[in-house]
Formats: structure tokens, sequence, C-alpha cells
């Protein structure tokens, strides 16, 4: 199926990616799923996959008290990790804070941070946010990732 980027919704990319992982798809299944979406001039759905990070990270119960563990969270979470270059290194590492920012009610300032990245893959980098956080979040609660992604998707209205 060949879905048109501009008018794809948030919906749509937000129910690939949790019923994905809610069924144990890594990240190199993900990824040509959700570049599907990706265009050259806009934010989405890097913007899309950074909220629901954000929405993931909610779902973990992670308090100022009982914080998420984010010390080499992509080396213990994300062996899958495509990360090679020192550029795209800060790329994720951006990605993943900005999740937690969003979280916090902190505004990322997305158009400022990545306006100097020669290539738009904010989408690919959030999407790496997100399994990360989903793996992260399933063992901060004590439950399955899948635990997760349906709690997640229930607040949005979609099935998984």
């Amino acid at each position: 199926m060949l879905i048109d980027p501009e008018t794809a919704p948030a919906d749509t990319v937000i129910g690939i990616v949790l019923s994905g992982l809610a069924h144990g798809l890594g990240l190199e299944e993900l990824v040509p799923q959700v570049g599907t979406f990706a265009t050259d001039d806009a934010l989405f759905p890097g913007d899309i996959l950074l909220d629901l990070a954000a929405d993931i990270i909610e779902e973990s119960g992670a308090t100022r008290e009982r914080p998420l563990d984010t010390e080499q969270i992509r080396r213990r979470l994300l062996p899958e990790d495509r990360a090679h270059t020192r550029a795209q290194h800060l790329k994720v590492e951006f990605a993943i804070r900005a999740a937690a920012m969003i979280r916090a009610g902190v505004d990322p300032a997305l158009l400022d941070n990545v306006s100097w990245w020669a290539v738009n893959d904010l989408w690919l980098w959030s999407l790496e946010a997100v399994v990360v956080y989903a793996r992260a979040a399933a063992d901060h609660a004590g439950v399955a990732v899948a635990e997760i992604c349906a709690r997640v998707a229930e607040k949005h209205d979609i099935t998984i």
C-alpha cells in the first residue's frame, strides 16, 4: 500500500509503531514502515514519534523519586542502534532528551535544533527513542512492552 506522507494521519504512524512493538518487532522492522511517511521538508513523523515516546515515558510510572535509568540506555536496550557517526549519535541523543523534555512539559524547540541537520532524519532518531523508551518503560513498570503499548494505544483510542 502506497501512503501519501502529506496526508498520513498521526494515528496511523502511532498505530504502526505501537502494534509493531507490541507484537515484538524491533527497530529494523519498523524503520521501513515508518520511513514511508517521512519527507525531506517536514518534521512529521518525527514530531509525532517524540510525542509518542513522551507518552511511553508517562506510562512507565517514572517520577523524580524513581526516575527511568537512562545511563547507557541505548547500549543496554537498543542493540540494533543505527547511529554510527558522531552526528548520528548526537541526533539520537537529542531525540532521547527531547522526548523526556516533552513529557516534562518543556518545548524542545525542534526547528531550532534540527535546522542544522544536513538530512531530515528526525523521524529515524525519534523512532529509536520510542523503541528504547518502550523497553525502558516496560522494565521500569515491571510489565511487558506489549502492556505499555496497549496502555498508550488506549489513551490514543487506537486498537493494536
